[in-house]
């Protein structure tokens, strides 16, 4: 099979995303979803076919799926992704004559014991994939320290979008469940998370944010995702339409670290320089600076303060 590239931008960055709302593939408003005419305000959705679709309708969903994408349009200005089942249903999917109308793969249960499997059936595609971790191997610092070392390779690592964490996935390991008017970081994820990012922020993977299970406290998720941020997160996705507004609102960046961010990308910028009561350092601060640059790039400015935000919230 020939496969058109998708439409994903280059340069890329995770941003632009948004937050990308899960949907069960065999739902019946599929292709108005993916080109807009309901939902408009989506950047990006993820058709599941993993926990959102029972073993019994997976046939069908995949059916449903290879009718649907060659009503898909070409240029809906949002990006569409599909949750596999497993490596198996990843093949099935690229056999759909209409695939290339998919932007690429969310890869669940992501592990080094699936990693050949599912990067054999991609090779020889344009897809990208979004590898979700979300396994026992999780809590195995040697073994994402070894996931690392496979994932860095060259022909590996330009596919990669970014890496998702699992969270209800990995409570579920524990025998946990996140309790309602709490973060996932006031539960062990906290020291989870913290992991991952040391393990892979260093090599250039970006990482999303877990969803947050409640649709009526608005308050935690604000919280949550203050500390998603601080924590280096990109992108939180959404397990409802209610949720889009309040994340994407909340990665609009404070006019204050944009100023800064603007200073410190500045050709001209003193090595070390004082703005807005805070030390910037172009050495130390670069990153930190794009990071902000691409944010604002795709969310604005706020003129709140998100340090003033979370102390509201706390109090």
């Amino acid at each position: 099979m020939t496969f058109l590239h998708p439409s994903l931008p280059e340069p890329f960055s995770p941003w632009m995303l948004g937050a990308p709302l899960y949907m069960p593939a065999h739902r019946r408003d599929l292709v108005d979803i993916a080109n807009g005419e309901k939902l408009k305000f989506l950047r990006s959705m993820i058709f599941c076919t993993e926990d959102a679709v029972s073993d019994q309708d997976i046939s069908s969903s995949l059916q449903h799926l290879g009718a649907c994408l060659p009503d898909f349009a070409d240029n809906a200005g949002r990006y569409r992704f599909i949750r596999v089942r497993n490596p198996d249903v990843l093949a099935r999917l690229l056999e759909l004559p209409a695939i290339d109308k998919i932007d690429g793969f969310v890869l669940p249960k992501f592990s080094e014991e699936v990693f050949d499997a599912y990067f054999q059936h991609l090779h020889g595609t344009p897809f990208k994939v979004m590898p979700t971790l979300e396994t026992r191997a999780v809590f195995d610092s040697q073994a994402m320290l070894r996931l690392r070392e496979r994932l860095v390779q060259p022909d590996v690592f330009p596919r990669i979008l970014m890496l998702r964490i699992g969270g209800n996935d990995l409570m579920n390991v524990l025998g946990l469940r996140r309790p309602r008017g709490l973060t996932l970081y006031d539960t062990p994820m906290s020291y989870v998370i913290a992991q991952l990012v040391t393990v892979f922020k260093p090599y250039q993977f970006a990482l999303s944010a877990p969803v947050f299970d409640y649709l009526n406290d608005t308050a935690t998720l604000q919280k949550e995702i203050v500390l998603d941020l601080a924590h280096g997160l990109t992108g939180k996705t959404a397990i409802h339409p209610d949720q889009i507004a309040a994340i994407e609102a909340a990665y609009a960046v404070d006019r204050d670290d944009y100023e800064m961010a603007l200073s410190l990308s500045d050709d001209d910028a003193p090595a070390v320089f004082r703005m807005h009561n805070a030390m910037c350092e172009v050495a130390t601060h670069q990153q930190w600076a794009k990071t902000i640059l691409n944010r604002q790039s795709c969310y604005g400015v706020t003129a709140s303060n998100r340090l003033d935000d979370y102390a509201d919230m706390s109090s």
